[in-house]
């Protein structure tokens, strides 16, 4: 394949994974679980990229542009069930940031979810999801002034001011906590353990 079209190519898993998202909030299918089509389409675009990473390294904004760049980032952050590339790419993206060829903000994102994913506390507070009292809450975290630290080191807004957006971005979308919370709960876990992130 040749070299220039890598970056479409992985702007094109971007676009299929965001049209798939629209779709599931058109039919109101989002907030049900992991549906499977959107699984089986972050599986996919795991391993197209996986291969990428493989022939030319981390997919940094010098090696594929810009917008090529951040369209990776995103088909990492939604690899979630495949733990061992997730956390390869988190120590890749470090190294791009050490040496300022990433965004410090893609790589607090990454961190967070591979964290929630494995029931540990966020450094970051950017992962989100149904608390007991039907809001959406950010996942566990260690210390909410540290938190706010990290967060406004790396130049995002305070954690309340970002949960604030994270609950309106939801009302916009019809979003809707579910049915059965607890049921919810003890699927994701299975879930997770399914796939390796818990034991």
């Amino acid at each position: 394949m040749p070299q220039t079209s890598i970056p479409q190519q992985i702007i094109a898993l971007k676009d299929a994974d965001l049209a798939m998202r629209d779709q599931l909030i058109r039919t109101g299918q989002l907030g049900e679980g992991y549906h499977p089509d959107m699984a089986q389409l972050h599986n996919h675009n795991a391993a197209v990229l996986d291969d990428i990473i493989d022939r030319i390294g981390f997919p940094t904004v010098d090696a594929v542009g810009k917008e090529a760049s951040e369209a990776a980032w995103l088909v990492m952050q939604h690899a979630i069930g495949q733990p061992v590339f997730m956390k390869k790419c988190c120590a890749l993206l470090e190294q791009a940031v050490l040496a300022q060829q990433a965004n410090p903000i893609h790589l607090a994102y990454l961190t967070d979810r591979i964290a929630a994913l494995e029931g540990k506390p966020q450094r970051y507070g950017t992962q989100f999801d149904w608390d007991e009292n039907g809001r959406l809450s950010p996942n566990l975290y260690d210390d909410l002034a540290s938190v706010n630290n990290r967060r406004q080191a790396i130049g995002l807004n305070s954690l309340d001011e970002q949960t604030a957006l994270i609950r309106k971005q939801a009302a916009r979308e019809n979003q809707s906590p579910p049915a059965d919370a607890a049921k919810r709960r003890q699927e994701a876990d299975e879930w997770r353990r399914s796939v390796g992130w818990l034991a």
